[in-house]
């Protein structure tokens, strides 16, 4: 005797539309308001644990002077003019090296990137310069400008020229070989070739390694001004350290954080105005 059995029914899987798709805009500026106030709680709470550690004599505030101290040093010493050149020192030095080793960098990653002799050719040597310690040639510049700002200057553009050519020859190297065809299909010349191809297709990710390369920038500034400078926050925060001046060292440490914060942040912003086309790396209408 055979048995019939019925064929089980299809299921339909229905999804709803949910907060996302029913009202994008809101939920965007809700998540945004979210991720805003995670960022500025976290430190909030961390100052405020540190003030009240310092008050209750929880820490030695001769040592880690509450943030409050500090803050009204900061104030005074701004007020009197003294914090300035300092911060200016800095500041023209970053930004002296910065705009020498980003344009070295781009120019030969772009050469490098481009044509395969002259990458076989200087990526080795290029390759052993890149681990040596940026510090350890501050002697050797030095020796070529003496004291002065050329020691400083050509430390920060050593380094950036090093982050910015690996970007800029690795972008060059990784555009798909269809969008070169294209362009001479179309008989774009070398200039054409360049404009329409080359650079937009490179300059997102060059951009990253310039980002990269402003907070390194600072970082080297400030561990050669304690080296080899008489002004500068580096000097500030070595020079009040050996005088036992903890809260004036801890403002030049803020005032390091918030100019490299400030000149990433700067970076930034100049590579979507740069770039309108690369995607965002913080999730602004990604969410």
């Amino acid at each position: 005797m055979t048995t019939l059995t019925k064929p089980p029914a299809e299921s339909v899987l229905v999804r709803r539309p949910g907060p996302r798709e029913l009202h994008p805009t809101r939920t965007h500026r809700r998540r945004r308001a979210l991720e805003l106030s995670l960022a500025l709680a976290v430190p909030v709470a961390l100052l405020l644990l540190w003030q009240l550690a310092a008050a209750q004599a929880w820490i030695d505030d001769r040592v880690y002077p509450a943030p409050s101290t500090i803050l009204a040093d900061g104030w005074d010493r701004a007020a009197a003019g003294e914090l300035w050149p300092d911060v200016w020192a800095t500041l023209k030095r970053v930004l002296a090296g910065y705009a020498v080793g980003t344009a070295a960098g781009y120019a030969l990653g772009l050469l490098m990137g481009s044509l395969s002799l002259v990458r076989a050719a200087l990526e080795p040597l290029l390759d052993a310069l890149y681990v040596v310690p940026k510090l350890a040639l501050l002697p050797i510049f030095l020796n070529m400008f003496g004291l002065g700002e050329g020691p400083q200057v050509a430390l920060v553009a050593a380094t950036v020229f090093f982050f910015v050519w690996i970007s800029t020859m690795s972008a060059v190297m990784s555009i798909p070989s269809g969008h070169r065809d294209a362009g001479q299909v179309f008989g774009a010349s070398r200039w054409q070739m360049f404009r329409h191809v080359l650079l937009p297709a490179s300059l997102p990710s060059v951009l990253v390694g310039a980002r990269i390369a402003a907070g390194v920038a600072v970082l080297v500034i400030v561990a050669s001004e304690q080296i080899a400078a008489t002004n500068g926050l580096g000097h500030l925060i070595f020079d009040s350290r050996a005088l036992f001046q903890n809260d004036v060292m801890f403002v030049g440490i803020v005032c390091v954080a918030i100019l490299g914060v400030l000149f990433s942040e700067l970076i930034r912003f100049a590579g979507r105005l740069l770039t309108p086309w690369a995607p965002r790396d913080r999730g602004r209408g990604q969410s």
